[in-house]
């Protein structure tokens, strides 16, 4: 699939070169299946430069830009770039939480992504670990609640 994948960019990027959105979505396409291969280096490549594209194209503020931004973080986080992950994805919160709001299912997946970062890290410290795994389970469980329809 993949090299099928990588014709199909080559032919955007040739013949409909002046399409950038559909030229941003077979990266994605490739991207995705360079996740599907395991081979999360070369993803994180291919997905830093559509988010930096996306960011250029419709700003740091827009869905697109931010969704984009969580896969870069969850690449980092399966490669365990810890640090960098933290640092990202603390960079786009303040961004989704204004224009996306607060409850929005990008906004909770970016909480629950700097959680899990915070949590695996092996280098927080001891006192820092019950603060937290005190902050994840808020995190976590915030997310979950709102989430949730409410009952009738």
């Amino acid at each position: 699939a993949l090299p099928v994948l990588e014709a199909s960019l080559a032919l955007k990027r040739r013949y409909w070169s002046h399409d950038e959105r559909s030229i941003l979505g077979a990266q994605e396409n490739v991207s995705s299946c360079l996740v599907i291969l395991q081979r999360y280096d070369e993803a994180l490549v291919l997905m830093r430069g559509i988010h930096a594209r996306k960011a250029a194209m419709f700003g740091v503020s827009h869905e697109d830009t931010i969704g984009s931004g969580l896969n870069v973080s969850h690449l980092m986080r399966q490669l365990r770039l810890w640090d960098q992950a933290k640092s990202f994805v603390r960079d786009l919160l303040p961004a989704a939480r204004r224009s996306l709001g607060p409850d929005s299912n990008i906004t909770l997946n970016l909480n629950v992504s700097l959680a899990l970062a915070l949590k695996s890290d092996p280098k927080r410290t001891r006192d820092g670990q019950s603060l937290n795994r005190r902050g994840v389970d808020e995190t976590l469980f915030s997310s979950q609640h709102r989430r949730r329809p409410a009952r009738s």
